[in-house]
């Protein structure tokens, strides 16, 4: 069947709109598609949405750094990556958010177990020398190995039983608050501006906490466990009655939750505020300690006093710092008893000077 000159010029007309249509389909689509891309780019891990399982969203759920390669991750940014975000890039990329939060058990036994142990050593050594008394803030109690030991096993009990399972099953609270574990990573002034307002909220509400452990019920029942230890040892910080353990997690947990940050800034928060505890707890109160230059820090000497009381304590309950028990009043035996020893110290400084100089005369 021939066409007429018409007919053909209609027909290329036809072939030729029905090219440029789907050639325009799928400059449409590849455009989308690229947007696709370059939104899933921006996304943070938090921000992943997990595909839903029959039986609902499982804790282990994957949410993987949305990125194949690092060069994909710079892109996204718009800038290269830093030696540290290609350092988290290269492990944490294939592990779940779930797997992540839970390197804080692993955390926690390391402190638990390895930083209170050069305070071990020192208490030993003061069997064989006594240089490091003059540190000592009791040093008329000594504690044995096998002291130290049994604190230390009670310690690891409470974890294996409280500490540990507490951490597998929280993990719903930190996906509630949005802490992200993606790219990119906080600057240092934002950890650092994190983990401040996480010690000031923690302090507060660990203040109130800690005097309700100092009613008559609250300390007959639970926190009596804690003041076993009248002169406190390293591995006395975490030793407690579980409800007490799992009281004081809310105030650990509420900086966070006021503030929500990335998972190494939680990471940081949970190590410092332990080995914080280990510190104050020590029974030693070093010149050298870098926490003497943090403005209204308690330390050791201070939260000794209220182990030195013990149930009678109405003093010093603030876990780092002493402004609370300052503006609540509750610091006044622990002042009374520092200007005593202060006075006892100079009178004792002046007679012996007196001694000296008498000597020389005869």
């Amino acid at each position: 069947m021939s066409l007429s000159g018409n007919d053909n010029k209609q027909l290329i007309t036809k072939s030729s709109r029905h090219v440029s249509e789907v050639g325009l389909f799928r400059q449409k689509k590849q455009s989308s598609h690229c947007q696709r891309r370059r939104h899933s780019h921006t996304l943070s891990l938090s921000d992943t949405i997990p595909s839903p399982s029959p039986e609902g969203t499982s804790l282990s759920t994957t949410t993987m750094i949305p990125y194949a390669t690092v060069e994909e991750a710079s892109i996204a940014l718009g800038r290269d990556l830093t030696w540290l975000e290609t350092l988290w890039f290269d492990y944490s990329a294939t592990k779940s958010d779930y797997y992540l939060y839970c390197h804080n058990i692993l955390f926690l036994f390391l402190i638990f177990s390895l930083v209170p142990l050069p305070l071990v050593f020192i208490e030993l050594s003061r069997s064989t020398s006594h240089w490091f008394d003059r540190y000592k803030i009791q040093p008329k109690v000594k504690n044995s190995s096998s002291d130290m030991f049994c604190c230390y096993k009670d310690v690891m009990k409470m974890f294996l039983l409280v500490v540990g399972p507490l951490q597998l099953v929280s993990y719903p609270s930190i996906q509630m608050i949005e802490i992200r574990s993606g790219l990119p990573l906080p600057s240092l002034m934002e950890i650092v501006a994190q983990l401040v307002v996480y010690f000031l909220v923690e302090d507060y509400t660990n203040y109130w906490v800690h005097r309700f452990f100092h009613c008559k019920w609250g300390y007959e029942k639970i926190h009596h466990i804690h003041h076993e230890y009248t002169a406190p040892i390293g591995y006395a910080a975490p030793y407690a009655h579980w409800a007490e353990v799992l009281l004081l997690g809310i105030p650990t947990f509420l900086g966070p939750a006021i503030a929500p940050g990335h998972m190494i800034t939680f990471w940081l928060w949970i190590a410092l505020r332990q080995i914080e505890a280990i510190e104050t707890h020590s029974g030693y109160d070093f010149p050298w300690t870098l926490t003497k230059y943090i403005p209204f820090y308690g330390g050791a000497e201070y939260h000794d006093y209220h182990h030195y009381v013990g149930g009678q304590s109405q003093s010093n309950f603030a876990s780092v710092f002493t402004y609370c028990d300052y503006i609540y009043g509750t610091d006044k035996g622990y002042r009374f008893q520092k200007k005593l020893l202060q006075q006892i110290k100079e009178s004792s400084k002046k007679s012996n000077k007196q001694i000296i100089r008498g000597e020389k005369f005869d």
